[in-house]
């Protein structure tokens, strides 16, 4: 396949992306970004680094075209998450919350986000938010199963804790020491009697 054929191909996907988009905030992407974009979609692991990283660029030429779109910032929010930026999208997804807090997306995918960072109760919030602004059934059907995994992850105790001492870990360290000592000296008295 030719250069200029890949490319057609690209623009023509493009345009179809940009056309069947339900949200008119997606057509203001740039049809350079609407193909890599749609690879993300389907497969966040096909873009290199490079071209994720183009994405990424060409998605904040295009919020700071339009810096109030709630939906902008959703997709750079992913595209940041599949550049393996989470501060960055996390910034971002809390400034679509921010702009638009009625926004089923913005929600489902910040909840989505804190879930994948194992910060549960953020995410839990989010993804109760995102339910309630479900509009269909296909919404409603995201936010549960979203909802499902999250307590799925609770109940299995995946779920970061935030800050503990370090005090307990020698605690627990000289338990296992005075088993292993009791044990050993244990085993050196019934050597000596036999």
């Amino acid at each position: 396949m030719t250069e200029n054929a890949i490319v057609s191909t690209n623009e023509i996907g493009a345009q179809r992306f940009a056309a069947s988009s339900p949200s008119l905030s997606l057509a203001l992407i740039p049809p350079k970004a609407q193909g890599p974009l749609m690879r993300m979609f389907a497969d966040p692991r096909v873009l290199d680094k490079e071209e994720r990283a183009d994405l990424v660029k060409r998605l904040r030429e295009c919020i700071a075209e339009h810096p109030t779109n709630s939906d902008l910032r959703v997709v750079l929010g992913m595209a940041l998450c599949v550049d393996l930026q989470p501060q960055a999208a996390i910034d971002e997804l809390a400034e679509a919350v921010a702009l638009a807090p009625d926004s089923f997306i913005a929600h489902l995918k910040t909840g989505e986000l804190w879930m994948r960072l194992r910060v549960m109760t953020k995410a839990e919030d989010h993804t109760r938010r995102a339910s309630l602004l479900a509009q269909n059934l296909a919404q409603a059907e995201f936010a549960r199963r979203q909802a499902a995994t999250i307590r799925t992850m609770r109940r299995e105790g995946i779920e970061r804790s935030g800050y503990r001492t370090p005090w307990l870990s020698i605690g627990r360290l000289k338990l296992l020491w005075r088993r292993y000592r009791g044990g050993k000296s244990e085993a050196l008295a019934s050597a000596d009697l036999v």
